[in-house]
């Protein structure tokens, strides 16, 4: 097009110099300006042309731009959203760098490691469990949980620690779980399967001993028998049999905690039960210089219970009397009717005059392995409690500091409840 133009333009000067007059000439002027409007349209169309490639590459700069601006906002949405979920993982992750340098902990890396506030740089000095561990974990390992215990606090805190290098880089991925609870449960299980195998053999060794317990029982009244005229071998047996049947008292209640057996019941009279318990601890009382005082009104109170589990409830109760007591003193026993709900019960009391119970003990004393004294299991009134539940009776405590303590022990009537229930 240039070409054309610029070729009709010498066409036009040459035509003139040589014939000055031919300038004027219509046709030639028409000519000239037919080649001229020509080469403008083309310029024209050219420029058109160009005009519409720049828009399309315009329109192709701005939809590429914008699908640019579109990824990356969709790479921020899923650098917050990864950030977010490393930031909420229930454990902790952190990005090393050698020699050892943190470049990343999330909160639960942070409060794990204690990790220091970050530096001007952007990295953060390591911590040091953190550091005296990855010193020992060769750069390329991969796998394989090393536990490291940080001491220093009431109980020590084990964390799990998991390291992976990262592809293409010269820094690892660390994996930080807080594993206390997780080893105190195993720890705790471990703990529970060597109680329930040592209180299998307990009870195996008390069923054990209680055989041999009742023959040197059996002996000791047979020599007291043989020795009532001889005062200090009488004196000699008492010890022998308050002894005995303290040591007697202690295995059977290992044997009723441990056994799962439920109670053999039998109408039984609390009147003839509560006598052969009064001088059963009679040696145990003069033992000490202490005294029993039985006291009851009623000639029979019959309920449905276990003879011998029920026997080594008021053993119990009167061991730990005897025990909290000085020389002297008195446990009194009594026995009465009482109405509960409009259904006869019978209630047994045991009264000491003992030092008493501090009031922030008395909720505690029925549990098992309670105990203010070192030498003593704790079990005594762990399992009145459980026999009294057994027999679907009530246990009761009241304690002055410094006066005393009562237990009250309650049972139905034997026939009552099914006498209610009857309308009778």
């Amino acid at each position: 097009m240039q070409g054309l133009f610029a070729s009709a333009m010498q066409s036009l000067l040459t035509t003139r110099q040589e014939s000055p007059e031919a300038t004027a000439n219509p046709v030639m002027l028409a000519q000239a300006f037919e080649v001229f409007s020509s080469a403008a349209d083309s310029l024209q169309h050219s420029y058109d042309v160009l005009k519409g490639e720049v828009g399309r590459l315009r329109r192709e700069l701005e939809l590429r731009n914008r699908d640019l601006a579109d990824s990356i906002a969709e790479n921020e949405r899923m650098r917050a959203r990864l950030v977010h979920i490393l930031e909420n993982l229930p454990c902790g992750v952190a990005v090393v760098r050698p020699p050892l340098e943190l470049r990343y902990a999330n909160d639960v890396a942070r409060r794990l490691l204690a990790s220091a506030a970050a530096s001007d740089n952007g990295a953060e000095p390591i911590p040091a469990p953190l550091a005296q561990l990855l010193a020992r974990i060769d750069s390329t390992a991969t796998g394989g949980e090393r536990v490291w215990l940080i001491e220093g606090t009431a109980d020590s805190t084990a964390i799990s620690i998991t390291c992976a290098p990262i592809p293409g880089s010269k820094e690892r991925v660390v994996i930080l779980r807080d594993i206390t609870a997780q080893r105190r449960a195993q720890e705790q299980v471990e703990f529970s399967k060597r109680m329930k195998a040592l209180a299998e053999v307990t009870a195996l060794l008390a069923h054990e001993i209680r055989n041999p317990l009742g023959s040197l029982e059996l002996f000791a009244g047979l020599v007291r028998d043989a020795t009532q005229h001889e005062p200090q071998v009488s004196e000699w047996v008492v010890h022998l049999q308050a002894g005995l049947r303290a040591l007697s008292a202690t295995v059977n209640n290992v044997l009723n905690f441990y056994t799962d057996a439920p109670p053999t019941t039998v109408p039984l009279d609390l009147v003839t039960l509560l006598n052969g318990t009064v001088e059963f601890l009679q040696p145990l009382a003069l033992q000490r210089g202490m005294a029993i005082q039985w006291m009851t009104t009623e000639s029979e109170a019959v309920i449905s219970a276990d003879e011998h589990r029920l026997q080594q409830v008021f053993f119990n109760i009167a061991i730990n009397a005897f025990r909290a007591m000085s020389a002297g003193g008195i446990l009194t026993i009594g026995l009465a009717r009482e109405s509960r709900d409009g259904t006869p019960w019978i209630r047994v009391a045991f009264e000491d005059q003992g030092v008493g119970i501090p009031s922030e003990h008395l909720a505690r004393i029925f549990e098992a392995g309670f105990t203010t004294r070192q030498s003593s299991p704790g079990l005594g009134l762990a399992v009145c409690r459980r026999v009294m539940d057994q027999h679907g009776g009530m246990l009761e405590v009241e304690s002055i500091v410094g006066q005393g303590t009562t237990f009250r022990l309650s049972f139905p009537v034997l026939g009552a409840e099914n006498e209610r229930r009857s309308g009778c």
